[in-house]
């Protein structure tokens, strides 16, 4: 079994032995295989084994990688989980079936009308910077509601939120600050969790795990 194979394996065991431990929330999360960077060879055994979700950070890596890819098998889930330009947004609703860092409302409008163009609807989840941090990407807390409702008038298929908590920082205050926001809106689905912390992202009801180098090793 290769090696990559293995590495998910041990997480999910991991995420079920905590989801056991926790008893409250039986809802296993799904396991966003971070490829950004990596060679498609260096993927293709855990798409053989039958993984189908994967997260890339740029529009480009993931046409040249995945077009091919996804023609052969449209089962996988290609995620854009890094910041998304207007000016990439035609390409990025065609290869990417989720979009995890709505961000403005210029990129909301963007979306919306591409989506229009090309008859396709991705899945979205709305980049909240709880942190307020200046080089970070997402809206504050206190305007989701409104920049929610605004999204969804567009036609939007909102489906959830993100969160990059910021570094060295307690993660899972910021997670339980996500948990409240989501509730508060209705929404399902959490997208929040990367190798380092997903374990504390599964306490606050995450849905969407994003685990790159727990899977495929550091990125030279």
């Amino acid at each position: 079994m290769h090696e990559t194979v293995q590495n998910l394996l041990s997480i999910q065991s991991s995420i079920k032995s905590k989801l056991i431990e926790q008893k409250k929330n039986k809802r296993i999360p799904k396991i966003i295989a971070v490829s950004k960077t990596f060679k498609i060879n260096h993927i293709l055994p855990l798409i053989e084994y039958g993984h189908l979700d994967y997260g890339e950070n740029k529009v480009q890596e993931a046409i040249e990688k995945w077009t091919d890819v996804k023609k052969r098998n449209d089962n996988i889930n290609l995620h854009l989980i890094g910041k998304l330009q207007t000016n990439k947004v035609k390409f990025a609703v065609k290869i990417f079936d989720y979009i995890h860092s709505l961000d403005s409302e210029k990129l909301a409008n963007k979306i919306a009308e591409e989506q229009k163009k090309q008859n396709v609807k991705p899945k979205i989840f709305i980049q909240i910077n709880l942190g307020e941090e200046k080089q970070k990407s997402g809206i504050f807390a206190e305007n989701l509601h409104d920049f929610y409702n605004f999204s969804k008038n567009l036609g939007l298929n909102i489906i959830g939120t993100m969160c990059i908590p910021p570094f060295k920082e307690d993660s899972a205050k910021f997670f339980s600050k996500m948990n409240e926001l989501n509730k508060k809106i209705n929404l399902n689905e959490l997208s929040m969790g990367m190798s380092s912390d997903y374990l504390s992202a599964i306490e606050f009801n995450s849905s969407y795990l994003r685990i790159g180098s727990n899977i495929f090793g550091q990125r030279s």
